[in-house]
């Protein structure tokens, strides 16, 4: 994905300090995040006293890769605290997207 070019992104991103990874992103496009900032964008909020990219750091920790992340059963998710299902759904459905457009894209 490329760095966002529409005119209201833009506007909005004046500063270079980012409160969220999200506003990085829109700045200067996703390839510039790290694994971890891009999945604190699907977990999106974090719980009291952890944000998001906390949340995000101790995922990709407990599973040490994406590849190994990816492959996990849901109900493993559910051991991190401050994944619930919604949270944990997002996850599984853009692994599920990375995986279909390997798929596309090795035929």
């Amino acid at each position: 994905m490329k760095k966002c070019t529409n005119k209201q992104f833009s506007d909005s991103s004046q500063s270079k300090q980012w409160h969220h990874p999200g506003g990085k992103l829109k700045e200067l496009g996703a390839e510039s995040l790290s694994d971890a900032e891009l999945l604190s964008i699907l977990i999106s909020t974090g719980i009291k006293d952890k944000p998001a990219e906390k949340i995000a750091e101790e995922v990709l920790q407990k599973f040490d890769s994406l590849e190994k992340l990816a492959n996990q059963p849901l109900e493993r998710f559910l051991e991190i605290k401050g994944l619930f299902d919604v949270k944990i759904i997002r996850i599984a459905a853009a692994f599920e997207l990375a995986r279909r457009l390997m798929r596309k894209s090795s035929q």
